[in-house]
């Protein structure tokens, strides 16, 4: 059975770009589905689904996520790297003050990741567009309720340097190999 590694952090820490480079090496990585969730959202006349529906935009973003976690076990590898997790939607209706079911809490902990790596923040790289309209200062807040919700969960998020690309998939899988 593949070892589930999951990738958070804010927005604008290099996520994409890592899973991407990850696959290059070789790695089996599913990508974060939140911008699909959007696009089609946008592509049915809804701007911004997780202002304007957040309960319902998590709910499509978890249950998505719940097929990518379930898809792991599918691979003939030692590791899949997954672009956020199921406690990210729990983290990002905090951040907005959205009430949710127990339903979000209760797969939080059936949904258990075996590895947790985290992007710090990184001002000179941040970047807003049609899907990410975060500024830095929220940027800032999503993380901290990244952590705390992870953190809540029993996670102990490691966190990834700053660097170049291949520098931070070298840090993230020598700490695999241990």
């Amino acid at each position: 059975m593949p070892k589930s590694i999951l990738l958070i952090g804010g927005p604008s820490t290099g996520k994409t770009t890592l899973i991407n480079y990850l696959k290059t090496l070789g790695y089996p990585c599913l990508e974060e589905i939140s911008r699909e969730v959007i696009k089609k959202a946008q592509n049915e006349g809804v701007d911004q689904l997780f202002l304007e529906k957040p309960l319902l935009f998590s709910q499509l973003l978890k249950d998505a996520r719940i097929q990518q976690y379930d898809a792991v076990a599918t691979y003939d590898a030692a590791y899949v790297f997954l672009d956020r997790g199921i406690p990210d939607t729990v983290a990002y209706m905090d951040y907005i003050g959205q009430e949710y079911t127990k339903e979000f809490v209760n797969d939080c902990k059936k949904y258990v990741y075996d590895i947790v790596f985290i992007l710090p923040l990184w001002k000179e790289i941040h970047q807003t567009d049609g899907e990410r309209y975060e500024s830095f200062e929220q940027a800032q807040k999503i993380q901290d309720h990244l952590i705390a919700t992870y953190q809540t969960y029993g996670y102990t998020p490691i966190e990834v340097p700053k660097g170049d690309v291949a520098t931070r998939a070298s840090f993230i899988i020598n700490k695999l190999k241990g």
